[in-house]
C-alpha cells in the first residue's frame, strides 16, 4: 500500500510503518514461543521414562512473564521436579553402582529451539 507524504511528514510516516511492523513481529514471535513451549512439553511427555506414567503426565508449559514486546515460557514438572535431573543424567544406587541416564529433556529442548528459529524466520519473511 502506498501513500503520498510531503518531505516534512516523511519521518512520521516511516516511524508509523516501523511501529506497525514491530507490533506485528512481536505478536508473531510470541505465538512461535508459545508453540515451542507446547512442543517441548509434548516431546518430553512422549520420551519420558514410563513406570507409572505420572512423571510423564506431570509436565506443564506456562507463560511466566509477558509484556507488549517480550514473553517468557517455562516448561516444568510442578509435582515430579525432583526426578528430572536424576532421570536425565543418571544417579548412584544406594547399594553401589549407577542407574543409566535417560535423556529426554535435552533432546526436546534442542528440537524446540530449532523449530522456534524456523518458525520465527518464516513469520518474519512472510
Amino acid at each position: 500500500m502506498s501513500r503520498k507524504v510531503s518531505i516534512e511528514q516523511m519521518a512520521d510516516a516511516i516511524e508509523e510503518e516501523l511501529l506497525k511492523y514491530n507490533n506485528l513481529a512481536a505478536d508473531e514471535v510470541k505465538k512461535a514461543v508459545k508453540k515451542a513451549g507446547k512442543t517441548t512439553k509434548n516431546d518430553i511427555n512422549g520420551s519420558a521414562p514410563v513406570r507409572t506414567g505420572k512423571y510423564a503426565k506431570s509436565w506443564r508449559s506456562k507463560v511466566t512473564a509477558e509484556d507488549s514486546q517480550s514473553i517468557s515460557v517455562t516448561v516444568h514438572s510442578p509435582t515430579r521436579y525432583m526426578l528430572a535431573h536424576l532421570l536425565e543424567h543418571g544417579h548412584a544406587k544406594r547399594g553401589g553402582g549407577r542407574v543409566r541416564a535417560i535423556p529426554h529433556i535435552a533432546p526436546a529442548e534442542e528440537h524446540a529451539t530449532t523449530e522456534l528459529v524456523r518458525d520465527i524466520e518464516n513469520a518474519l519473511k512472510g
